[in-house]
């Protein structure tokens, strides 16, 4: 939890980019072992906790970025980053809507953006820090 702290920013560039890894690789896994063992019929229930998972570590990391970052703006960006992300694999799970499922790297790619970005130009470096407007 201390790394969380810390450097929110490196963990959260960190988690969506293994989220993103996790999107990608999905659909490899599923034709090369998956399909040949279970006939293509359901996804296992650990591969679909791992979603969850990256939700999760996605949030804890957002929610201490967004203590430290100097510039307001990158907030709310992060905050509906995530929310896309979450409404994306929500809505795979529960078939809402026929979106397809590449929709998913677009809030991936932006949460790793905008932790970088934040990483290099927004966040405080010292103990006492205030979050002002630049």
């Amino acid at each position: 939890m201390l790394v969380i702290k810390q450097k929110p920013d490196t963990f959260g560039s960190l988690a969506s980019a293994l989220c993103l890894i996790h999107c990608i690789a999905t659909p490899f896994l599923f034709i090369s072992q998956t399909c040949a063992l279970t006939g293509c019929s359901e996804t296992p229930i650990w591969w679909q906790f791992i979603d969850y998972l990256f939700l999760a570590i996605s949030f804890v990391a957002i929610y201490w970025t967004t203590h430290t970052t100097t510039i307001n703006w990158i907030k709310p960006l992060m905050w509906l980053s995530w929310l896309a992300l979450f409404t994306v694999i929500i809505n795979e799970k529960l078939k809402w809507l026929s979106i397809p499922e590449t929709v998913i790297y677009i809030p991936a790619f932006a949460l790793i953006a905008t932790h970088i970005y934040n990483r290099k130009y927004c966040g405080c470096h010292k103990k006492s820090c205030c979050t002002n407007e630049r």
